[in-house]
Formats: structure tokens, sequence, C-alpha cells
């Protein structure tokens, strides 16, 4: 298949198909399984990062100690983020009492996903012009992690008055921007791979960023057993190395 068709399709399936799974969880499924997906989430982006992401910018002719010094600058990068709030990830119980302050922050939502999803879609863009295989390792992981991330959107449009058929709407127009992020992507960096390298690291300073200061502390204060969030987090981090063999 045409690479620029791969990066679409596993664009749309990031920001579609992770938004009706999360539409689902939200809408009628109990809620120990949005814990198990965070649980699994955290496997598959700490897998993703460490056995595939790595070791491809690696491959890819990346210094050590340059790869080491983007993953640092990242990690740093996204926590300053975080901290001046351009950059987050909402679960449930970040849900505020106020109805009237979640609901004149609805908005910001929407527009907060559309630009993360952008963001995904440049980041898959990379994985694929590095390689077909880790780009479709990279969409599985960010497949998995915006799962419990739409979840938490939902929650809290739901929470600011929106009807169920106006958030799914939404959701899904912000989830689009993720295909508009992979044609970007695909063109800005196909004249200039030296860069892909540099960017995987990022994106892997990304995934564990994620797993390790959102979905693992959201984990611990979720009620449930041991086995049943160590359960889930070994799946996905299983199902990483599994599904590199499977698309060698």
């Amino acid at each position: 298949m045409n690479l620029l068709l791969q990066i679409l399709a596993a664009s749309l399936l990031g920001g579609i198909l992770s938004m009706l799974v999360a539409a689902m969880l939200t809408f009628g499924l109990p809620r120990h399984w949005l814990t198990g997906m965070v649980s699994f989430s955290a496997g598959v982006l700490l897998a993703t990062a460490l056995l595939d992401l790595l070791p491809e910018a690696l491959a890819s002719g990346l210094a050590a100690n340059s790869m080491f010094s983007y993953l640092l600058v990242g990690l740093l990068g996204f926590f300053l983020l975080e901290r001046t709030a351009l950059w987050r990830h909402q679960h449930e119980d970040h849900i505020k009492d106020d109805h009237h302050s979640v609901g004149t922050a609805a908005p910001m939502i929407i527009i907060g996903d559309a630009v993360h999803n952008l963001t995904d879609g440049a980041v898959l863009a990379a994985a694929f012009l590095a390689d077909t295989r880790v780009g479709w390792i990279t969409a599985l992981a960010i497949i998995a992690h915006e799962i419990p991330h739409e979840a938490g959107a939902f929650a809290l449009l739901l929470a600011a008055g929106w009807s169920k058929a106006k958030a799914l709407v939404w959701n899904a127009i912000s989830g689009l921007t993720s295909a508009v992020g992979g044609v970007i992507g695909y063109y800005s960096l196909e004249g200039a791979r030296v860069w892909v390298p540099p960017i995987l690291t990022i994106a892997a300073a990304s995934f564990i960023y994620i797993a390790v200061s959102d979905l693992m502390p959201w984990l611990l204060r979720q009620r449930g057993t041991f086995a049943w969030h160590g359960a889930f987090m070994a799946a996905g981090v299983t199902l990483v190395p599994v599904g590199i063999r499977f698309l060698h």
C-alpha cells in the first residue's frame, strides 16, 4: 500500500477508532473497564517507547548520546508544557463540581484534542517514514493511550451539559485532525529524513511522560487489585514485541 495511504489509515484509526471505543466505555461499560484500559495503555506506551521507537532511532543512525539528549529535552519539555496548561491529559476524576466552569471549558477541550490529534498524526508520519513496521506499532500505542484520554474528554463534555450525540460529533471532528497532521508530517519530513530519528525520540519521550506522570498516578488512585491492573499492563507490554515480530 502507498506510504501516504498507510499514514492516513493509521491516523484515522488513532483518531476515530479510539474515540468510538472511548464512547462505549463512557456511555455504557462498567468503570473498571476504563481502569483496565488505562493499565493496558501504560504498558503499550512504555513498551513502544523503549522497545520500538528508541531502538529504531538508534538504528536510523542517531548517536546514543544525541538520542538521550533529545529524550531528556522531550521529557522536560512535556513537563513544562503541562505546567503551563498547554498540553495535558484528562480523566474522569478531573471533572469539577462547578457545572458552569466545566461548561465554559468545553470548547477548549475540543480545541486541545484537535491540536493533540494533529501532533499524533505528525508523529505517525515520522514513524512510517522510518519503517512501516514502526508506524503500525506507533499507531497501536496512539490508539491505546487515546482511549482513556477520549473517555475523560467525553466525561467532561457530558458534565458540561452536552448531549451524547453532540459530544460524539465534535470529538469525531477533532479526531479527523490526526489525518491532517499525518499529511503535513509526510510532506514536511519526506525531504528531510534526517529529522525522523529525533522526532521518533521526542515521540518516545511523550509516551514515557504520559505513562509515568499521568496514567500510572491515576491508576494508583483507583480501586482494584494489583492483579487486575498488572494483568492489563503486562498484556500491553507483551503486545508490542509480539506485534514487532508479526510485522517483520
